[in-house]
C-alpha cells in the first residue's frame, strides 16, 4: 500500500509536466504562459540593469583615471574660472539700469567679433534660462562629435564613432559653424575654422548629392563667412561650388542631382528613372546667388537662375509641380505633388530669393511664382474631424492623399514669412493658415507617448491623425516654424511649444555621447508583452476566481537609433536658441535663412542684375498643350 500510494503521488506530481494536461485545461495553460512571460521580463530587466551598472562602473573608473591624470591642472582651471566669474559679475553690474534691473545684451566678445544685430534690449529671465539650456545641449552635442567623430560627417553616439555619410566632407562640422558662432562658442568655432583651413579637402572620388552638398556645405561655409568675414570660408565655398557646377550642363539647364566631386561626372539616381527631383533642382538659388554676390563671379547665379527661368516657361496655373522633372527636356513627369519630401524647399526658395534680394523688382518674378503656388497650396488644405486640424494633402493626378510629412511643417513658417508681402486681407488669411498648420505640427509631437513627432501622419474621418512612419530623426521643421511665428507675431505661446519639444528631445534623445533619434515614437519594446497580457486577461475575465491579472502600463522607452544628424546642430538647436533670443539677434530684415538654417546677409538687387531671369518678368503662367506621350516622362 505504501508503494502504491508513493507511486500514485509521484504520478500526480509528474502530470504537471505532461503537455496534454494543459491542453485539456486552457485556463491553467494561460496561467503558465503568464508566469513564463513574467519570469522572462524579470530576467530581461535584471540583465539590462546589470549591464547598465557595469557600463556605469566602467565609466566611473575611467573618469577617475582621467581625473587623477589631470589633477595637477585643477588649481589652474579653478583660478581661470574664478577670474571668468569675476569678469561676468562686472559685466552684469555694467548692464544694470538706474533702477537696478538687469538689461540683457547679447554679444560675442570673443576674437570673432559681435553677433550680427547686436543691440541693447530687455531680456526675459525665463528666455535667458532656456537659451542657456539649449546652448548647453549644443555644447554636449558638439563636444561628443569633437571627441568621437572629429572631421567626419556624422557621429554615431551609441557606438561612439564617426561615419562619412556625405563622402567625408566634415558635414556636421561645417553645418555647425554658424550655430557655434551665434551662441558665442568662440573656442569651438576657432578649432572648427582651423580644421576647415587645414584639413578640408573636396577632391574626393565620391558621388555627392548636389542638393545636400549645396545646402549643408556651400550654405554653411557662406554663412560662416558672412558672420565672421573670414575669407577661408569663402574660398572653400567657391572650391566646392566649382565641383558641383557641371551638374547644370544639361540641355534644359535643370541639373542632374548627383555628381562625382573628383571627376565631375553628373547623373541622376536610378530609382527616379533618370529624372531630376524638384526640390533637389530648385534649392540652390539662395546659395549660388550669394556666392556670385560675394565673389563677383556671375556664373553661379546664372546656373541656378536658369532653372527657375526654365520652370517658369511652363509654370502651371496652380503653381504646383510634380516631384520629378526630365533634366534634358525640362518636362514635368507624372508624379506626386507634395510640400513634403522632394518638393518642399522648391517653394521655400521662391519666397526666399525674393527676400534675399530685398524684395526689389529684380526679384519680383520669384514672388509672383510663389504667390501662384500658394493659391495651389490652398486647394490641398483639408481639416480633420473632430478636432479640425488643418493639414496639407499630397496630390496624385486629380486625387488627394490625406497624408502630411513632418518635413512639410516648414510651411507654417514659410506662410507666415510670406504673408507680409500681401495686402491686409490676404496677409491675414495666410497668417491665420500658418497658425493653424503650426498647431497641427505641434500636435504631431503632443499626440505620441514620447512627445516627439513621427516622420509622417495620416488623417482619417473621425480619428484626427495617426502616425504613419513612426521614427524621429531630430528634425527641425516644426521648431523652425515656431521661430518664425514668434518673430512675426510676438505670441509667446510659440515659445512654450518650442520649450516642450526641446524637453522631449532632452528626455528621449539625449545620451551620454550626443543625441540620437528614436526608431518608434509611439510604441515600446514592452508592447508585445502588453498585448499578450491583454489577450490572456480577456480570456480569463469570465472566471476571476482563478487568477488576478495585473496589466502593466504601456510606458514608451523610446528605442533609440545610432545617428546624430548634422541638421540637429545646424537647424534644430539653432532655431530653438533663436526662439529664446531677442529678435535683434539675426534680425529677419537683414538675414535670410537657407533651408539648412544657415543665415545669409540680404543684399539688395537692382534691375541690372536680372540677367538670365529677365524673361520671367510679367509673364503669366503657361500650361503645356497636350499631345506629348503621357507616362513616366510625360506632362501632367
Amino acid at each position: 500500500m505504501a508503494r502504491s500510494r508513493s507511486s500514485s503521488s509521484s504520478s500526480s506530481k509528474w502530470r504537471y509536466c505532461d503537455p496534454s494536461y494543459y491542453l485539456k485545461r486552457p485556463k491553467r495553460l494561460a496561467l503558465l504562459l503568464i508566469v513564463f512571460v513574467s519570469a522572462t521580463l524579470v530576467v530581461w530587466d535584471r540583465q539590462t540593469l546589470v549591464r547598465e551598472h557595469e557600463i556605469s562602473k566602467n565609466e566611473q573608473l575611467s573618469s577617475t583615471t582621467v581625473a587623477n591624470a589631470d589633477s595637477r591642472n585643477i588649481l589652474v582651471e579653478v583660478s581661470k574660472l574664478s577670474e571668468e566669474v569675476t569678469r561676468l559679475q562686472n559685466m552684469l553690474e555694467e548692464l544694470k539700469d538706474s533702477n537696478g534691473n538687469a538689461v540683457g545684451k547679447i554679444e560675442n566678445n570673443g576674437k570673432h567679433g559681435k553677433i550680427p544685430g547686436n543691440k541693447v534690449f530687455e531680456d526675459d529671465p525665463t528666455d535667458i534660462q532656456r537659451r542657456e539650456k539649449v546652448k548647453e545641449a549644443m555644447i554636449h552635442a558638439w563636444s561628443s562629435y569633437e571627441k568621437y567623430a572629429w572631421g567626419q560627417d556624422e557621429l554615431q553616439p551609441q557606438t561612439k564613432n564617426g561615419v562619412n555619410s556625405f563622402g567625408g566632407l566634415g558635414a556636421t562640422l561645417i553645418d555647425a559653424l554658424d550655430t557655434l558662432y551665434i551662441m558665442g562658442l568662440d573656442e569651438q568655432f576657432q578649432r572648427a575654422r582651423d580644421w576647415v583651413a587645414n584639413s578640408l579637402d573636396f577632391n574626393k572620388d565620391y558621388e555627392a548629392s548636389v542638393f545636400e552638398t549645396t545646402i549643408r556645405v556651400v550654405g554653411g561655409l557662406l554663412s560662416a563667412y558672412d558672420l565672421s568675414e573670414d575669407k577661408v570660408f569663402l574660398e572653400k565655398a567657391r572650391d566646392i561650388a566649382d565641383r558641383l557646377l557641371p551638374a547644370w550642363n544639361t540641355h534644359s539647364g535643370i541639373p542632374y542631382n548627383i555628381i562625382n566631386l573628383a571627376r565631375g561626372n553628373p547623373h541622376n539616381p536610378s530609382w527616379t528613372g533618370g529624372d531630376s527631383i524638384l526640390a533637389d533642382s530648385g534649392t540652390e538659388q539662395v546659395e549660388f546667388i550669394a556666392l556670385s554676390q560675394r565673389t563677383g563671379d556671375p556664373k553661379y547665379q546664372q546656373k541656378a537662375e536658369r532653372v527657375i527661368e526654365e520652370l517658369n516657361k511652363t509654370f502651371p496655373a496652380d503653381g504646383l509641380l510634380p516631384i520629378y522633372i526630365n533634366p534634358e527636356r525640362g518636362a514635368r513627369s507624372y508624379s506626386t505633388i507634395t510640400f513634403g519630401a522632394m518638393g518642399d524647399s522648391f517653394y521655400e526658395y521662391l519666397l526666399k530669393v525674393w527676400i534675399q534680394g530685398n524684395k526689389t523688382s529684380a526679384v519680383r518674378p520669384y514672388r509672383d511664382m510663389w504667390e501662384t503656388s500658394m493659391k495651389g497650396l490652398l486647394t490641398l488644405i483639408r481639416r480633420t474631424t473632430p478636432s479640425s486640424f488643418a493639414y496639407i494633402c499630397e496630390k496624385n493626378g486629380e486625387s488627394l492623399t490625406d497624408k502630411m510629412d513632418e518635413l512639410a511643417c516648414f510651411a507654417p513658417g514659410m506662410l507666415a514669412l510670406g504673408s507680409f508681402g500681401y495686402g491686409p486681407d490676404e496677409s491675414e488669411k495666410f497668417l491665420s493658415l500658418a497658425e493653424e498648420l503650426a498647431w497641427t505640427c505641434y500636435n504631431f509631437y503632443q499626440s505620441t507617448p514620447t512627445k516627439l513627432a513621427g516622420e509622417n501622419y495620416f488623417f482619417h474621418s473621425g480619428e484626427d491623425m495617426t502616425v504613419g512612419t513612426s521614427w524621429n530623426i531630430l528634425r527641425p521643421e516644426t521648431v523652425e516654424s515656431l521661430f518664425y511665428l514668434w518673430r512675426l507675431t510676438g505670441n509667446k505661446t510659440y515659445k512654450e511649444w518650442g520649450w516642450n519639444i526641446f524637453q522631449a528631445f532632452e528626455k528621449n534623445s539625449r545620451v551620454e555621447s550626443g543625441y540620437v533619434g528614436l526608431k518608434d515614437v509611439s510604441t515600446s519594446h514592452t508592447a508585445a508583452l502588453h498585448h499578450i497580457y491583454l489577450s490572456l486577461y480577456i480570456f480569463l475575465l469570465h472566471d476571476l476566481s482563478i487568477i488576478t491579472v495585473t496589466i502593466p502600463k504601456l510606458v514608451n522607452t523610446g528605442v533609440k537609433d545610432n545617428m546624430m544628424q548634422s541638421f540637429f546642430l545646424a537647424e534644430t538647436l539653432k532655431y530653438l536658441y533663436l526662439l529664446f533670443s531677442p529678435p535683434t539677434v539675426i534680425p529677419l530684415d537683414e538675414w535670410v535663412f537657407n533651408t539648412e538654417a544657415h543665415p545669409l546677409r540680404i543684399v539688395t538687387r537692382n534691375d541690372g542684375e536680372r540677367s538670365v531671369h529677365s524673361n520671367m518678368q510679367h509673364k503669366p503662367p503657361n500650361v503645356r498643350l497636350p499631345g506629348r506621350k503621357e507616362g513616366r516622362h510625360g506632362d501632367e
